[in-house]
């Protein structure tokens, strides 16, 4: 006889709950235990009906589902997370994956799949794309090491300058953050071209993405 799989979800968008739910409840061996709108819910469904898996959306008032996960694993709940997400970026793929998720399903994909993942990871088995974690971890990597890089060759503050402007923020508004005048601003930004070998904010944009800071 299959064992029941106790599943339980979170979601703020009640139409996706609803989907969830009826997909769920027309599995023989699923049974829904539980259902949240945002990542506190999530962790107290989690705390109070311990389910065999959990499903969380990935973006969620409150917590994120990377959040939830995050906290479950310092309280060693036992309960393995799938991560539904209508896209991932690689920070939040490396991430997820080094807190021990169980799966990552993308909203676009057909809900056979997401039947088969919860499955699958009920049965300890892993449901994330190798291809997409080796190159989250290959971007990882290069950022790090462009970090490195660029570190050797700025200040501390000419670093914090480059990330805000990198970033799409303007002289003015880098002035005000960081209480200091405007001709500072641009001294340190003439002081980062030149370090940089780089003519403008958009060069200099150019040549953080080129060493996967961006």
């Amino acid at each position: 006889m299959t064992a029941t799989i106790r599943v339980a979800m979170a979601d703020d968008h009640p139409l996706m709950l609803k989907a969830l739910e009826d997909l769920f409840r027309g599995e023989p061996d699923f049974t829904v235990v539980a259902q949240g709108h945002d990542g506190e819910e999530a962790l107290q469904i989690v705390r109070s009906h311990r389910p065999d898996i959990v499903v969380l959306d990935v973006r969620m008032p409150l917590r994120d589902g990377i959040s939830v996960l995050r906290q479950m694993r310092k309280e060693n709940l036992p309960t393995r997370v799938v991560l539904l997400a209508a896209a991932l970026d690689d920070d939040d793929l490396v991430e997820a994956t080094r807190l021990g998720v169980g799966g990552i399903v993308l909203k676009e994909m057909a809900p056979r799949l997401l039947v088969q993942c919860i499955r699958k990871v009920h049965a300890g088995e892993p449901w994330v794309e190798r291809r997409a974690i080796a190159r989250a971890f290959e971007a990882l990597l290069r950022r790090e090491a462009g970090v490195r890089e660029i570190s050797k060759l700025l200040s501390p503050r000419e670093l914090e300058i480059v990330r805000m402007a990198i970033s799409g923020l303007q002289t003015k508004t880098i002035v005000e953050r960081l209480n200091i005048s405007e001709g500072t601003v641009k001294t340190h930004l003439h002081a980062i071209y030149k370090k940089l070998q780089v003519g403008s904010r958009a060069e200099l944009i150019l040549y953080c993405k080129d060493k996967g800071i961006v």
